[in-house]
């Protein structure tokens, strides 16, 4: 039994998918790997998920250590950029290898649409 942020999985996969799985955790870990981006820019990026989602999202990779939260007060208006932190940095090799295996499958399985 492996424990991470006190929530106990059966195995080293399984807390690898609780941490960057489900549908948007690794897209955004994957806009991440080149550098910090505002909100704004993320959802330029990812014009299908809904704000919320993507807020509760960035939270929890927040809260797991994985994505790091600046805020700019200095002058107005608030700026609010997100970056990965040294732990999330480790994800990188990961987060490409899934990004190349998608571009793999449309190239011997599927379209591409521009």
């Amino acid at each position: 039994m492996y424990t991470f942020k006190g929530k106990e999985y059966p195995c080293c996969a399984s807390l690898t998918m609780g941490v960057i799985g489900g549908k948007w955790k690794t897209v955004i870990l994957y806009h991440l790997i080149d550098g910090p981006l505002r909100y704004n820019e993320l959802r330029k990026e990812m014009p299908t998920v809904t704000e919320r989602t993507l807020s509760l999202q960035l939270k929890t990779l927040e809260e797991d250590g994985i994505v790091k939260r600046k805020v700019y007060t200095t002058k107005p208006p608030l700026k609010v950029e997100y970056s990965l932190t040294d732990f999330g940095k480790t994800l990188i090799p990961l987060i490409k290898s899934i990004a190349d295996w998608g571009v793999f499958v449309i190239e011997k399985k599927g379209e591409i649409e521009v």
